[in-house]
């Protein structure tokens, strides 16, 4: 019985602190809680898929589609993270109800308990259930502090990955925008140049006129 019960106590500590707490009060609702996770899980890869369609219309395919990737991982593993949780909040209960079962049992084969020896139990129970909850909360912390570390670390990496889409997509459309420069710079100079000739033309002076037609002699009489 004291090994069913040290197992016990190993197995919510070892459990995130919502799922210890609720599984000490024995209310959590764990069909709801499937059911959420299931709900995230969709929501997930439905995000997925539109992230990859928006992927391929980038210019930095590829590193845009391995950010989706992890992302989508890293959300995936924490929702395995919390059904594990809920597993083990079942196999708790069970053990817990296993547990009072022996005790029951072995209530009936033995003399009652004193006073004190019952309050001694009671506290000792308290005591473990204490340590264990204080175990489960700095494991809680850890993980807290290891998922924003992941977090401020995937957004420098998207940043310096849309910095270098943006460095190349420039490079590649700099031909072309030289060519586009080159080729207004040389109508405006054909249009310059077209414009001079209109105006050399319109100050060029006119010839002198022709002299007038000399009258025909008059017949002899």
């Amino acid at each position: 019985m004291k090994k069913i019960a040290l197992a016990l106590l190993m197995t919510l500590a070892s459990l995130p602190l919502w799922a210890q707490s609720n599984a000490a009060a024995g209310n959590a609702n764990l069909d709801a809680e499937r059911s959420r996770l299931s709900t995230e899980r969709e929501a997930i890869e439905a995000r997925f898929v539109k992230e990859r369609a928006a992927c391929y219309k980038k210019f930095a395919v590829e590193d845009c589609l391995r950010e989706s990737r992890g992302r989508r991982r890293t959300e995936l593993d924490s929702i395995k993270r919390q059904e594990t949780a809920i597993n083990d909040i079942q196999r708790q209960r069970a053990g817990a109800a296993e547990l009072q079962k022996l005790d029951q049992k072995a209530a009936t084969q033995r003399p009652a308990d004193t006073t004190e020896k019952k309050e001694q139990s009671q506290q000792g129970q308290k005591d473990r259930e204490q340590r264990a909850a204080d175990h489960a909360t700095s494991r809680a912390a850890t993980a807290a502090e290891a998922a924003e570390r992941q977090r401020q670390f995937d957004d420098k990496q998207k940043a310096h990955a849309d910095a270098e889409a943006k460095a190349a997509q420039r490079r590649a459309e700099a031909p072309t925008a030289a060519a586009q420069f080159a080729d207004k710079q040389k109508k405006a100079e054909e249009h310059r140049a077209s414009r001079e000739r209109q105006n050399t033309n319109r100050t060029k002076p006119r010839g002198a006129p022709l002299p007038p037609a000399t009258a025909a002699s008059a017949p002899a009489r």
